[in-house]
């Protein structure tokens, strides 16, 4: 795999916030060690601490680890799409839409904590076999430009952010 930092001509700025939380020179191990790392954080919770929102309206955090699927899967799509060449700017999409319609409150945390990992082999099967010249190829979405690599690393870093929401703000379940 490519694993050279993206540049910031790679990708909008916005998602600047994202690969600044991926500190180590080699994103893969983080992409690796990722999902592990969801499952010891979260994995011996209750179904009824899996339900804890620190706030109303917020996030449980079923909804959470759903919501890092979901993101995975747009990325990924993202980058599979510009990776062989797509031309034409690829959509936004709203996290908020996406999750009132997902359901994931009705999944085991169990079961997102899976899903998890089947979606992000899925991911490292594809970034193992991109070429150089797919790794730098950059696309459009919602009119910005941004590369795969970029791509790579704002699934890892979106992971990560969401890993310090999960530490700060669920403190009271988590036991932090």
């Amino acid at each position: 795999m490519h694993s050279s930092r993206p540049s910031p001509s790679e990708y909008a700025s916005y998602f600047g916030r994202y690969i600044d939380l991926v500190a180590e020179a080699d994103f893969v191990a983080v992409l690796s060690r990722q999902p592990a790392e969801y499952r010891a954080l979260l994995g011996t919770l209750s179904p009824e601490l899996a339900g804890f929102r620190y706030a109303p309206e917020k996030w449980s955090i079923r909804e959470v680890v759903g919501h890092v699927v979901d993101a995975e899967r747009v990325f990924g799509y993202r980058a599979l799409c510009i990776a062989r060449g797509e031309t034409v700017s690829l959509p936004s999409f709203d996290e908020n839409l996406y999750a009132a319609h997902a359901g994931h409150d009705a999944c085991s945390l169990h079961e997102l904590l899976e899903e998890f990992v089947h979606v992000r082999r899925g991911h490292m099967a594809l970034f193992e076999h991109l070429g150089r010249a797919a790794w730098e190829r950059v696309g459009t979405v919602n009119g910005h430009a941004i590369s795969v690599r970029g791509l790579a690393y704002i699934i890892t870093g979106h992971a990560q952010h969401h890993t310090g929401i999960l530490r700060e703000r669920y403190a009271p379940v988590l036991g932090g």
